[in-house]
């Protein structure tokens, strides 16, 4: 068992040595993800294990683990809350996917691109099933009312977006608050899980809780800079989605801010032209006004707040950890 976490191929080799101090009840995650992918009907059983070998860095379920051990130890419950959690995120993967129209992910074809959006929504609304399931086993109710909360805070997160679709005067504030809701949520679920299930103190659940939150938005804003520049062969998906789906992410958003009233015509001109060219496009324009970098030091100055948060916490490998992924976050090429 001790193997599964040093052969997972999604798993950057920077992240396995941050999860060190938790590699044993990472691959415990494993074995009971894999336990829990299982159906006696064929078509779900490949399914569902397709969906498995999407998911990617396992970074919720090492959040509720580093969490528990940098508040306390680690607990047999994480283990169940730490796979609950990874079911719900990839299951958002799935529905991501199917509203993005991406064919690739992890280097695989996503499950709407070799099956159909019928069978990824269904797909996914089964792993968010089995998520409260696994959720529910843990003693008492407070895993699941965290964990459904999450969802709902991610749900409105993904349904404002769809709304701003072709808002390109969306401001900044509303950007980050509405990553907040998509992708920050779960990240704080997480922290907020390892961190109570280990009998932390107000005060410490508190600023977990915080540090989740930003580390969170840090992640979506290096994630959108990815779509705009990363390289889909290094990254194992789709990308440029971002732009093909008219959301207005930071970079543009700052690009559309700084520039001048006849250049902003321009530009929405380039967004509303040639879906084939418009990263390429846009690329002397972000280059010119710097709205990359800009944003690149946004998630620098977020994850320096998820630091600050740590301070309540006693030196220790599990907090060292999670002090290192903030750098990951924001420097992270897939």
């Amino acid at each position: 068992m001790k193997q599964a976490l040093n052969s997972c191929p999604t798993i950057p080799p920077t992240l396995r040595e941050l999860y060190a101090p938790v590699r044993d009840e990472l691959d415990a995650v494993e074995d009971l993800l894999r336990a829990e992918l299982v159906s006696d009907y064929p078509f779900v059983d490949l399914l569902a294990k397709h969906g498995f070998r999407l998911g990617g860095k396992r970074l919720r379920p090492a959040l509720v683990l580093l969490s528990a051990g940098a508040a306390g130890s680690v607990r047999p419950e994480h283990v169940k809350l730490a796979a609950s959690t990874e079911l719900i995120h990839t299951a958002t993967l799935i529905h991501d996917d199917v509203l993005d129209e991406a064919e690739l992910r992890r280097h695989l074809d996503t499950v709407n691109a070799r099956w159909d959006n019928e069978a990824s929504v269904l797909l996914g609304d089964y792993l968010f099933s089995r998520s409260i399931c696994l959720a529910a086993s843990v003693d008492g109710g407070y895993a699941c009312r965290a964990i459904g909360e999450a969802a709902r805070v991610m749900c409105e997160g993904e349904l404002r977006q769809v709304q701003n679709r072709g808002n390109y005067s969306l401001s900044e504030a509303d950007y980050l608050d509405i990553i907040a809701g998509k992708t920050g949520a779960l990240l704080a679920c997480c922290c907020r899980l390892g961190a109570h299930y280990a009998g932390a103190s107000d005060e410490q659940g508190t600023a977990m809780v915080g540090y989740g939150e930003q580390l969170g938005i840090a992640f979506q804003i290096a994630d959108d800079l990815l779509d705009l520049t990363g390289n889909e062969s290094t990254a194992g998906k789709s990308l440029g989605t971002d732009l093909l789906k008219q959301k207005a992410t930071l970079p543009l958003i700052r690009l559309l801010a700084a520039a001048a009233e006849d250049e902003r015509e321009a530009l929405l001109a380039v967004l509303s032209n040639s879906r084939e060219s418009r990263r390429d496009t846009l690329e002397s324009w972000f280059a010119r006004y710097g709205a990359l970098e800009y944003a690149r030091e946004t998630a620098r100055r977020l994850t320096r707040r998820a630091l600050s948060q740590l301070a309540v916490f006693p030196p220790s490998p599990a907090r060292a950890s999670l002090e290192g992924l903030c750098e990951f976050v924001v420097s992270r090429r897939q």
